[in-house]
């Protein structure tokens, strides 16, 4: 089996590189493709949806994974500690809007849904547990915007209720739909929208990645190993 671990930037996977005897296999498109160990890779896509979706295309189409999970740094609408880990249950595109066409806000066409159930929610909860991880579940907002302290943050909060913020999952999440790869995020908070300085608050997401990815590797590995057979796909690992 074959894991893809999705970041989107180099600061958020730089924790991994340090301890793991990861190597680069290749950069695609200026996205940069890792070996971490066999059977777990990573790539790095870059900042926003577009990016997300592009560098998640070329890495399935490249590597075929089995699962695809999306690691990184979140707002939180909720006042909770930085460096929580949150499991998504659910991402949303705040930033679709056809509702002038009759559409419910939200709705991305094509796949026609509001609403990207992450896979196998339940069981990845407990995989958490059995590891002795301290988490909690959410729905995940996705969006071109860094979201502050303001009236769109509270449009979001009122419209969507979630739990996080962030700029990539929720475009990884239909790239994986629409490919039939599986796809689950864990998340860190980076900073909390209910703070005037959350801004600040973020350029510290370096340590509470640190912390995520001490959870993630480990996470990873334990999807991997449940199938009990071999690493496959088409790219050179």
């Amino acid at each position: 089996m074959i894991i893809g671990l999705a970041y989107a930037l180099p600061g958020e996977i730089r924790s991994i590189l340090k301890t793991a005897e990861a190597r680069l296999l290749e950069t695609v498109c200026g996205a940069d493709i890792y070996e971490i160990e066999p059977g777990l890779l990573a790539y790095v896509g870059g900042v926003g949806k577009v990016n997300a979706a592009m560098s998640t295309q070329l890495f399935i189409d490249r590597y075929h994974p089995d699962w695809i999970v999306n690691a990184g740094a979140a707002g939180s609408f909720l006042d909770l500690p930085i460096g929580t880990t949150v499991l998504a249950d659910c991402f949303v595109q705040h930033d679709v809007d056809t509702t002038a066409m009759g559409d419910p806000i939200g709705l991305v066409s094509t796949v026609n849904r509001v609403e990207f159930p992450t896979d196998e929610p339940e069981r990845l909860a407990d995989i958490l547990r059995e590891q002795g991880v301290d988490f909690c579940t959410g729905k995940v907002a996705t969006g071109e915007t860094f979201m502050v302290r303001g009236e769109r943050t509270n449009w979001v909060a009122k419209t969507f209720s979630p739990a996080l913020c962030e700029m990539e999952g929720g475009a990884i999440a239909q790239v994986c739909l629409r490919n039939g790869v599986k796809f689950t995020a864990l998340k860190t908070v980076s900073d909390r929208l209910c703070q005037e300085n959350n801004a600040n608050e973020y350029f510290h997401y370096g340590e509470a990645m640190a912390k995520l990815n001490g959870v993630v590797v480990p996470f990873a590995r334990a999807l991997r190993d449940a199938a009990g057979r071999p690493p496959r796909g088409s790219g050179e690992v």
